[in-house]
């Protein structure tokens, strides 16, 4: 067991190092980027549904399932998507691929705990706005990691409570370049964040019998309102170009005074019914209190947040989770879809996002190990006022690799 935690915290550093997610999107200029889906890939084939755990696979997005666990359980995801983002009268394709998580959960009786670390936000873009008073160039890039420490209890035969505690660390920079007309020089300005802080997520899940063969589960989750901490910095320069290189003068720093920046209270809760080891169906809410973002760097008159909200639909299907014969009657076969407004309001128009997705559990190995597949297409943003919309097909991979720690040796 030693040479696996050892590997487990290697593998912890450096994912820790390189966790910075990757995006390209324009939207993710607003606020603190673009929120990332921080559920494993299980979740995510099923429309993104937290409701149901069980004892060999993590649910990072509720703590309570750790409660459920049976076998100590590693787990990593990644994802490769490809985006078309278009206006009115431009189009361009853009790709990018990414760790989406690394954790473990580890059983203790009826209580289980969890370690890991996943990307909250990610913010990359470059904007481009040309008119008869001159341009400007905005480009931007970096986000949020959440490092979180979890643990879930099984406090009776029905009833499951959780609680997360995460470190939330990352930095966010942001580039103008403003070049007026008739001006042979332009300026450059910097902006750069980096933000840290402690946040909680408080859960429970519930699981009833409600015929010899059907079960109903619930969960709910709630995440209270969290500060985080932002040490800040700007420069400014004389900037221009000449055959492609950037020339710099008389850059200096600008004293520019750390505050906070609030990470939204979230609510989550739903309900769904299956057989279990056969069958589940269930739905899903979730709201985001949004609208305590604020702009990073620039002032914007022509955007407003709003709280979020998202509704999920999901499930999954076993032909014969137990037969011997068939593999593919031991496969999991999951889909889902949601809708949902981001928050985000820009020149009077909502900027929702619409996800449908589909994916497969596949057995193996030893100890229930498994590599989960899925497939998503989705939509973010609309073409009216000016805007532009998105629409992105990820592939996620995930591999659940399952292990029996402290057990009692017998010898003869």
């Amino acid at each position: 067991m030693i040479k696996q935690l050892v590997t487990v915290a290697i593998l912890f550093f450096t994912v820790t190092l390189s966790a910075q997610e990757i995006t390209s999107s324009p939207y993710s200029f607003f606020g603190i980027g673009v929120q990332k889906f921080k559920g494993t890939a299980e979740n995510r084939s099923m429309g993104g549904l937290s409701i149901a755990s069980d004892s060999i696979h993590v649910n990072l997005q509720n703590p309570a399932g750790y409660g459920a666990l049976r076998l100590t359980t590693y787990t990593i995801g990644v994802s490769h998507s490809e985006t078309t983002i278009s206006s009115n009268d431009a189009e361009d394709d853009l790709s990018n691929t990414n760790i989406d998580y690394l954790a473990i959960g580890i059983p203790a009786g009826k209580l289980g705990f969890g370690l890991g670390i996943v990307p909250f936000t990610s913010v990359g873009y470059q904007l481009e706005n040309v008119d008869e008073f001159g341009a400007n160039e905005f480009s931007g890039r970096g986000g949020l990691n959440k490092l979180f420490l979890a643990a879930g209890y099984q406090l009776t035969e029905n009833l499951r409570l959780g609680v997360e505690g995460s470190y939330n660390f990352g930095n966010i920079q942001n580039k103008r370049i403003n070049f007026q007309s008739d001006i042979q020089f332009g300026t450059r300005e910097i902006n750069r964040s980096d933000l840290s802080g402690f946040k909680m997520k408080f859960a429970a899940q519930y699981e009833q019998m409600v015929t010899k063969k059907l079960q109903l589960t619930a969960s709910a989750s709630f995440t209270p309102t969290t500060d985080l901490k932002s040490e800040n910095f700007r420069e400014l320069a004389i900037y221009t170009e000449y055959g492609g290189a950037e020339y710099l003068s008389d850059a200096r720093e600008i004293d520019v005074l750390d505050d906070e920046m609030s990470l939204p209270s979230e609510v989550r809760f739903g309900a769904g019914i299956g057989k279990p080891r056969e069958w589940f169906v269930g739905a899903e809410y979730q709201r985001l209190s949004s609208s305590e973002y604020t702009n990073r760097s620039f002032e914007l008159n022509n955007v407003e947040y709003t709280d979020a909200t998202t509704y999920r639909v999901g499930g999954y299907f076993i032909p014969d989770y137990n037969d011997v014969t068939s593999y593919f009657k031991r496969v999991v076969y999951r889909a889902g879809a949601r809708f949902g407004d981001s928050g985000l309001n820009i020149n009077g128009e909502d900027i929702d996002e619409f996800g449908i997705s589909f994916g497969v559990g596949l057995p193996a190995g030893r100890l229930l190990t498994n590599a989960n597949l899925g497939v998503e297409f989705g939509r973010r943003g609309t073409t009216s006022a000016g805007l532009v919309e998105e629409n992105f097909f990820s592939v996620f991979l995930s591999l659940s690799l399952n292990d029996r720690w402290f057990q009692q040796r017998k010898f003869n």
